[in-house]
């Protein structure tokens, strides 16, 4: 286990005591924009939750085994926003709000830290959250490829996954970050 410095560990003790106002803020935000096409709100609101937990472990000690678990979230992020309807760029646009949301509640008190450690931090934070949204990308030009790749018309298309398989899907990613999670 690595060890990680103080002020990440602070960072992430502070995202983690606002998440539900982040996930919350969030969703109502993904809401206005109607992109939640077919799926739930509570489902909308748990891949959030389970955004920003991922984000939380990849500032710990375990941050490099959370980087898989990361990029799969991340990955399955952009697939259900091809399910959702959504273009790449509101893939992004989606994420990029996440880095808005840091800023506003915990960009304070980061901004308080010496200004070095504070750079180390913010530079930090965006950095795993570009790489989510390269994963994103990735993750919804799969699901566009898949879906254009079914030649057989009785097969569904994977942009068109029901709410119980994006809930599945859901459930095996807080599964790979409850064991990284109980590590710590």
């Amino acid at each position: 286990m690595r060890s990680s410095h103080s002020t990440q560990l602070a960072a992430a003790k502070a995202i983690a005591d606002v998440r539900d106002v982040m996930v919350a803020e969030w969703a109502e935000w993904l809401a206005d924009r109607t992109a939640a096409g077919n799926m739930p709100p509570a489902l909308v609101e748990r891949e959030l939750r389970l955004v920003i937990d991922t984000l939380i472990e990849m500032l710990g000690p375990l941050r490099r085994e959370a980087k898989v678990v990361w990029q799969h979230v991340m990955e399955h992020y952009g697939r259900s926003g091809a399910a959702r309807g959504l273009a790449a760029g509101e893939v992004v646009e989606e994420i990029q709000q996440l880095r808005a949301l840091l800023i506003k509640y915990i960009g304070a008190g980061v901004a308080a830290m010496r200004p070095r450690r504070a750079v180390a931090v913010f530079i930090r934070l965006s950095n795993v959250v570009d790489r989510g949204i390269a994963q994103a990308v990735v993750g919804y030009t799969d699901a566009l490829v898949a879906s254009l790749m079914m030649t057989d018309r009785h097969s569904a298309a994977l942009t068109e996954a029901s709410p119980e398989d994006f809930a599945r899907q859901l459930a095996a990613l807080e599964g790979e970050l409850a064991t990284i999670a109980a590590r710590r």
